[in-house]
């Protein structure tokens, strides 16, 4: 089966690790794409080429002030994202307090062998 365009859905889009870096670093703020291509330390075409998609799926918005464009993460359209993997959540959390009860229980036996044990 062949694979989706990259510009068919966010879930494609986002497959590509640059374009998960770019979304990061725009999530706090609107940034010109100079910025953007110095953070990546990519060449400026291929920055352009990565927000091009992002825009296209609709994750990033851009806004034009004279020549400079300015793009921030849209993140009304990261929700589906979200709500995606927090389907998730729940076995990572059983994950997380298995890996934790279990290094409880070998601190616990490690502790136990140290203490020495009352003469009767």
């Amino acid at each position: 089966m062949a694979r989706a365009a990259t510009t068919s859905d966010t879930f494609n889009a986002i497959a590509e690790p640059r374009r998960r870096e770019i979304l990061s670093y725009l999530a706090l703020k609107e940034r010109p794409v100079g910025e953007i291509v110095a953070f990546l330390r990519l060449d400026q075409p291929s920055v352009s080429k990565h927000l091009k998609v992002l825009r296209r799926v609709g994750l990033v918005r851009m806004r034009c002030a004279g020549r400079q464009k300015f793009y921030q993460t849209n993140a009304e359209a990261i929700r589906p994202l979200h709500e995606w993997a927090s389907t998730f959540e729940r076995l990572w959390q059983r994950q997380l307090l298995g890996v934790k009860q279990l290094a409880e229980e070998r601190m616990k036996e490690s502790n136990s062998q140290l203490i020495p044990k009352e003469r009767s």
